[in-house]
């Protein structure tokens, strides 16, 4: 499910509750967000730009597997236990903007 249809999908209530919990932020093109193993504190909804989520191939430079862009979800891992980045990493295709939560706090409020 990508993201618009997800915050769609929440009532307003509760949708107006989670942006309340994000903050603006930017990343510079080749910004590296996250990598493989990393913990999970911080998920991010993509403004603008795109991010390249990739897999480490041993030898080899890392491989993409996806890119996301606008209002698309990075970091779902960080929703649900055990809080760690799963696979290879993020880094910032283009200048990217984003609304970044904590997720500790957003886990606390839906809980």
């Amino acid at each position: 499910m990508n993201t618009p249809s997800m915050l769609r999908a929440l009532p307003t209530q509760y949708r107006q509750r989670l942006m309340r919990l994000g903050r603006e932020v930017s990343f510079p093109q080749g910004t590296r967000i996250v990598e493989e193993g990393a913990h999970a504190d911080r998920f991010w909804i993509i403004r603008t730009g795109s991010i390249d989520l990739d897999a480490h191939v041993p030898g080899r430079r890392r491989a993409i597997v996806e890119t996301l862009g606008h209002h698309e979800l990075l970091g779902r891992s960080r929703l649900f236990a055990p809080h760690v980045w799963p696979f290879g990493g993020a880094t910032a295709a283009t200048p990217a903007r984003a609304y970044e939560f904590d997720a500790t706090a957003v886990r606390s409020r839906t809980s």
